[in-house]
C-alpha cells in the first residue's frame, strides 16, 4: 500500500480530491492539503487556510494578472516551458514577506498533519509552499517520489517553479496543449467517479433547454456563445441558462435538467479541449459541444464532444441537434460510455501506476 499526498492551492474544481479518492478506492492511503478554501464547496481535507480576498476589486485584479501574463507570453515569443518570474521588485518582496511570515505556520501544520509520512507526493499545479521549493527538496533527499501534475493555465501561463521542475520524478497533465509544453511531461485522463453526479431528467417542455456554466468568460468564449445564442432564439424555441459564480451542488442539479452543454468556444487563454465541468455533462448523457484543435480531436480515442470551433460551427451544431431528436439520444449514449470507459478510478489508477512504474516510483 502506498502512501500518496497531494499538494494544491485549492481544491480546484474538485480534480486533485478525485485522485484522493482514486487512491482510497484503489487501496492507497491518501490525503488531501491545500493553501486556500475553494469558494465552490468542493471538498476539502488539510487546509492551511491563507487569506485570500474574493472581493470584486480583488478577482479583477487576479483576472487581469493573469491576461496580462498571458500576452506578455505571447508578446515576448517565449519558447516552452517558461518558468515563473516575479513581475517587478515589488512583486518578489511580497512573496517574501508573505513566506517568511507564513514558515512557522507552514512548519507546525506539517507536522501537525504528519504528511512526513507519506511515500509519493503529488503537487497538483506544481507549486511547493514555499517559491524555492524548500520542502520538496527536503522529502526528495529523504527519499520520497516527487510527481508534478498540471492543469488549466499552469504551463500556459503561470510557467513551471524551477526548482519543483528541477527535482520532479514524473510529470502529468489532462491538458493535451501542455504536451508542447514541458518536454517531459506525460498525457492522463483525470479520474471521475460517474456515481457522483444526479440523474438526468426528462425535459418535457416544448423548448430545448442549453446550457453553459463558464468560470471565466474570456476563457471559454462566452460572448461568441451568446450571439450565436442571440441568433438561434430567432428561429427556434429554446431556453437557454447561463450559469455562474455557483457552488457545485446546484450547476449540477440544473445541467441535469438540460438537452445540450457548450462547454468553450472561441475563447482566449483556456486553451482547447474540456475539464471537470464537460467531463460531468458528458458524463449525464448530455451532449457537449466545445472547441478542439484537429490534433487533440484525433488525439481523443472515440471523442464523444460535440467540435465547434468558430462561430459558423457552433450555429451549425447547435441546430442540427436542437433539431433532431435522435441525433441527441445517439451522442448521448456515446457520451456517457466514453467517460465510463476512460476516466473511470479504474482505468487513471491502472494508467497512474503504470507511469509510477516507467519513473521508479513503484
Amino acid at each position: 500500500m502506498l502512501k500518496i499526498l497531494h499538494i494544491a492551492v485549492e481544491n480546484y474544481a474538485g480534480v486533485p480530491y478525485s485522485y484522493v479518492q482514486m487512491h482510497r478506492a484503489s487501496g492507497d492511503e491518501a490525503k488531501l492539503v491545500t493553501f486556500y478554501h475553494t469558494p465552490y464547496k468542493f471538498p476539502e481535507e488539510a487546509c492551511l487556510n491563507y487569506f485570500v480576498p474574493r472581493n470584486f476589486i480583488s478577482n479583477y485584479w487576479r483576472k487581469s494578472k493573469i491576461e496580462n501574463l498571458h500576452k506578455s507570453v505571447e508578446r515576448k515569443e517565449k519558447s516552452y516551458p517558461i518558468y515563473f518570474e516575479p513581475k517587478n521588485f515589488f512583486e518578489s518582496l511580497y512573496f517574501d514577506v508573505a513566506e517568511s511570515l507564513r514558515t512557522k505556520k507552514i512548519m507546525a501544520f506539517i507536522e501537525e498533519h504528519e504528511l512526513n509520512k507519506y511515500d509519493v507526493i503529488h503537487y497538483d499545479g506544481g507549486m511547493d509552499f514555499f517559491r524555492d521549493s524548500r520542502i520538496a527538496k527536503n522529502w526528495k533527499t529523504d527519499g520520497k517520489k516527487i510527481v508534478c501534475c498540471y492543469f488549466g493555465s499552469d504551463l500556459r501561463s503561470r510557467g513551471l517553479m524551477r526548482e519543483l521542475d528541477r527535482i520532479s520524478d514524473l510529470n502529468l497533465t489532462s491538458e493535451f496543449d501542455h504536451l508542447k509544453m514541458h518536454p517531459t511531461v506525460h498525457y492522463l485522463f483525470y479520474p471521475f467517479n460517474i456515481d457522483e453526479l444526479p440523474i438526468r431528467k426528462k425535459n418535457d417542455s416544448e423548448k430545448i433547454k442549453i446550457i453553459h456554466t463558464p468560470t471565466n468568460r474570456k476563457f471559454k468564449g462566452t460572448s461568441l456563445i451568446l450571439k450565436v445564442i442571440n441568433k438561434i432564439k430567432k428561429d427556434r424555441k429554446i431556453d437557454f441558462i447561463l450559469l455562474e459564480k455557483q457552488i457545485r451542488s446546484k450547476v449540477l442539479d440544473v445541467k441535469s435538467t438540460c438537452d445540450i452543454c457548450i462547454d468553450q468556444v472561441g475563447g482566449a487563454m483556456g486553451g482547447t479541449g474540456y475539464g471537470k465541468s464537460g467531463l460531468e455533462s458528458l458524463g449525464m448523457g448530455i451532449p457537449t459541444l466545445t472547441n478542439m484543435t484537429k490534433e487533440y480531436e484525433d488525439f481523443l480515442p472515440s471523442n464523444p464532444f460535440v467540435v465547434a470551433n468558430n462561430e459558423d460551427q457552433l450555429y451549425s451544431k447547435l441546430m442540427e441537434l436542437i433539431d433532431s431528436r435522435e441525433l441527441r439520444e445517439k451522442v448521448s449514449i456515446k457520451s456517457r460510455k466514453w467517460v465510463e470507459e476512460y476516466h473511470s478510478f479504474e482505468k487513471v489508477n491502472s494508467a497512474l501506476k503504470q507511469h509510477y512504474r516507467e519513473h521508479g516510483i513503484l
